[in-house]
C-alpha cells in the first residue's frame, strides 16, 4: 500500500459521492419543478450546502466499509455517503437557525439567504420570518432526501438491519442532542454550575461525536456485513474521536481565524453555545469573571472588546488548558483503540489520518 493508492482511492469515493448527490438532486428538481418554478430556491439551497466539504461523515463510512471487508468504488457505500451528506446538510441548516448564525462556510447560512431572497424581491410582511421559515422546510426536504437515498440502498439497508437500526438510531440522537444543547442555553449553570462540564459533554456526544464519526463508520462496518465484535472496535474508536473533534472545534469557535472557520471570531459565545470549554470557565474563574461569562454569553450585539475579555478569562482560569488536555486524552483514547483494530493496511490508515486531522485542526 502507497499513499498514492491510498489518496487514489479516496479521491474516487469523493468524486463519486459527488457524482451521486449531483445525480440524486437532479432528479429531484425535476420532480420538484413540476409542482412550481417557484420553489427553485430550495433545491438551489441544498445543492450549494452539500458542493464541498469535508466529508468527513462519507468517508468514516467507506473506511468502515472497506474494513469489514466491502468493495471499493461498490454503488451502495457511494449511495450510504451520499444518504449521509443530506442528512447533514439537514443538521446544519437547522442548525443555523437555532444558534442564529448567518454565517456557513464564509457566505450566508440558508435561512439567510431566503432572508435576503425576500429583501431583494420586496416581499410583504417579515423577511427574517420568511427565511426561517423556508429554510426550516429545507431542511425537512434535506431528511426526506437523506432517508429516500438510504432506502435505495436495498437490502443491506432494509427494516430490521444492523445497518438501518443504526441509520435511525443516529438521526434521533442527533435530535434529541440538540434538544439539549438548546436546554442548556436557557437552563444552562444556573441548574447545577458544578456539572456544566458534564452536561456539555453529554450533549457533544449526542449531538455531535456520535453522528460525526461513530455512527458512519459503524454503519459503512454494519453495510459490509461486520461482525458485531468489529462494531464494537470501531466505536470504541470513533466515539472519543468525535468528542475531542467537536472539541477542537469548540475552542475554534472562540479562539480560530474566521479565514479557517468561516464564521466571525467569536460567534459561538453570541449563539450563547455552554461548550466544555465555557463550562470550565464558569468553574474555574473567580466569581467577577464567571458573573461576567455568564452575562455576556449569547448577546448578538457582543463586540470585539467584550469577546477579547472572555478570551482573556478562558485562558488565564485555566479553562483552555484544561479543554486542550481533554482533547489529548481522548485523542489518545481513540488511536489506542485503532491500533488493537483488526484491520488491513489501507483501512488503517485511511482512518488513521482522518483522526489525526480531525483533532488536529489549526486555530
Amino acid at each position: 500500500m502507497t499513499a498514492d493508492s491510498l489518496g487514489s482511492e479516496q479521491s474516487r469515493f469523493v468524486a463519486d459521492v459527488a457524482a451521486k448527490l449531483s445525480g440524486f438532486l437532479g432528479a429531484q428538481q425535476e420532480t420538484m419543478a413540476t409542482i412550481s418554478p417557484d420553489v427553485a430556491p430550495l433545491m438551489g439551497s441544498i445543492t450549494s450546502l452539500v458542493t464541498g466539504g469535508k466529508r468527513l461523515r462519507a468517508l468514516m463510512c467507506y473506511w468502515g466499509w472497506r474494513g469489514a471487508g466491502g468493495e471499493s468504488a461498490h454503488p451502495d457505500i457511494i449511495t450510504a455517503g451520499c444518504a449521509l451528506e443530506l442528512f447533514q446538510a439537514a443538521a446544519l441548516i437547522h442548525d443555523d437557525i437555532i444558534d442564529r448564525s448567518d454565517t456557513r462556510r464564509g457566505g450566508p447560512s440558508v435561512h439567510k439567504r431566503f432572508t435576503q431572497l425576500h429583501e431583494g424581491e420586496g416581499w410583504a410582511l417579515d423577511s427574517e420570518r420568511f427565511g426561517h421559515a423556508a429554510a426550516i422546510l429545507t431542511g425537512d426536504l434535506c431528511l426526506s432526501f437523506s432517508e429516500e437515498a438510504f432506502t435505495e440502498i436495498g437490502g443491506r439497508a432494509a427494516s430490521g438491519t444492523r445497518a438501518r437500526r443504526i441509520f435511525n438510531l443516529m438521526r434521533a440522537e442527533v435530535m434529541a442532542g440538540q434538544y439539549l444543547d438548546i436546554l442548556e442555553e436557557v437552563a444552562g449553570p444556573v441548574r447545577d454550575r458544578a456539572g456544566a462540564v458534564h452536561r456539555a459533554q453529554s450533549i457533544i456526544r449526542f449531538k455531535s461525536a456520535k453522528y460525526s464519526t461513530e455512527h458512519p463508520l459503524a454503519l459503512g462496518g454494519a453495510l459490509a456485513g461486520g461482525s458485531e465484535e468489529l462494531l464494537r472496535g470501531y466505536s470504541a474508536f470513533a466515539l472519543p474521536l468525535g468528542e475531542a473533534f467537536q472539541l477542537r472545534d469548540d475552542v475554534l469557535g472562540v479562539f480560530g481565524d474566521p479565514g479557517t472557520t468561516g464564521k466571525p471570531a467569536g460567534d459561538d459565545l453570541r449563539e450563547g453555545k455552554r461548550t466544555v470549554l465555557v463550562g470550565f470557565a464558569i468553574n474555574q474563574a473567580g466569581a467577577a469573571d464567571s458573573s461576567y461569562i455568564d452575562t455576556m454569553l449569547g448577546r448578538q450585539d457582543l463586540g470585539e472588546a467584550e469577546v477579547a475579555e472572555i478570551r482573556r478569562i478562558i485562558v488565564d482560569c485555566g479553562a483552555l488548558e484544561a479543554t486542550e488536555s481533554m482533547i489529548e486524552e481522548l485523542s489518545n483514547e481513540a488511536f489506542e483503540a485503532l491500533d488493537r483494530l483488526p484491520l488491513a493496511e489501507l483501512p488503517l490508515t485511511a482512518l488513521r489520518q482522518l483522526a489525526e486531522a480531525a483533532v488536529s485542526r489549526a486555530a
